[in-house]
């Protein structure tokens, strides 16, 4: 086991005001309620209990900074430790003393925690005992383990994922439940649906489904704009027109200008993908006008017809 100083990241001369500021700040950051699925930091947790049940104990601490323990409680010498020499007969050798005279609580002035060491602190910063227990000792108790989080893929249409439109989830068991998508969604993005998963003695485990973004026929998705070309007659894009145009939720009325070429795009604000702070991207639609392969009328048209424009010359050609 690490020196419980080093654990909390305090020296030892720290005050029990700041010992107790630095196990508050790591067991916040470290609790297994906000880190179901991160083992470091379960181990942090831990170890950092372990450290502040040590710290937190007067006695233990003054024999720790003595060195006649060591950072898992145990003697450091067979001998025991002390000027005193040896354990005196019968009861646990680091019991706390009921007086102020044998190093417990009151016989380390000036040094009281006011309270009795770790499992206090987490009724006042989570409202019950540490999930691991954790008495005098140091040690702790298993809470129930929870049933097996079982994992799902989910694939979602792709107009569904731009307007976060609620999906259906078929869970193993047969039941069918609603499933609200993130803001800022992305292929692989995973979401928990917490009691979904199997049953065990400390309750349900959860349901993590992965999610994945279908392709689509016409649609793109660029950043969080979605991407379209829209293709024009051209009498459309000479003489302009109202055309009908599909976006990620409904079809819309473009307005074309006449004279509109390829390649011009038009900008659709709010109908691209949400993100994360809830705004939305745009659509994008790309003209792309679309000539008849073998129109004998066209042909006539355009062999009777001359363009006086240089329509290469930014290209040097």
């Amino acid at each position: 086991m690490r020196d419980p100083y080093t654990v909390l990241g305090v020296g030892r001369g720290a005050s029990a005001a700041e010992i107790k500021k630095a196990y508050r700040k790591l067991a916040k950051e470290n609790h297994p309620d906000r880190n179901a699925d991160n083992a470091k930091a379960l181990e942090r947790f831990k170890e950092a209990n372990s450290a502040y049940e040590l710290l937190s104990d007067t006695d233990k601490k003054a024999r720790f900074d003595r060195g006649e323990i060591g950072p898992d409680g145990n003697p450091t010498s067979p001998f025991g430790g002390g000027a005193g020499g040896g354990f005196r007969g019968g009861g646990d050798p680091f019991a706390r003393s009921a007086s102020g005279g044998g190093g417990g609580r009151g016989g380390n002035a000036g040094f009281d925690f006011g309270g009795g060491g770790a499992d206090d602190l987490f009724s006042e910063l989570f409202g019950g005992r540490s999930p691991f227990g954790g008495g005098s000792g140091g040690g702790f108790r298993q809470q129930p383990q929870k049933g097996n989080d079982v994992a799902y893929r989910l694939t979602v249409p792709f107009e569904d994922a731009a307007a976060l439109k609620p999906q259906r989830v078929t869970l193993k068991s047969g039941r069918t439940l609603e499933l609200k998508l993130p803001a800022g969604l992305e292929s692989g993005r995973q979401v928990r649906m917490a009691g979904q998963g199997d049953a065990g003695p400390g309750g349900n485990g959860d349901a993590l489904v992965t999610l994945e973004i279908a392709r689509h026929r016409f649609f793109r998705r660029d950043g969080d704009d979605v991407r379209l070309d829209l293709p024009l007659s051209l009498s459309e894009a000479v003489l302009g027109a109202k055309v009908r145009m599909p976006t990620v939720e409904g079809a819309v009325t473009l307005t074309v200008p006449p004279g509109t070429t390829s390649g011009k795009i038009f900008r659709l604000k709010g109908r691209g993908f949400t993100r994360a702070d809830g705004s939305r991207g745009d659509q994008l639609a790309m003209i792309l006008v679309d000539l008849p392969a073998d129109d004998q009328a066209l042909k006539d048209f355009a062999a009777g017809w001359q363009d006086a424009r240089s329509v290469r010359r930014e290209l040097g050609v």
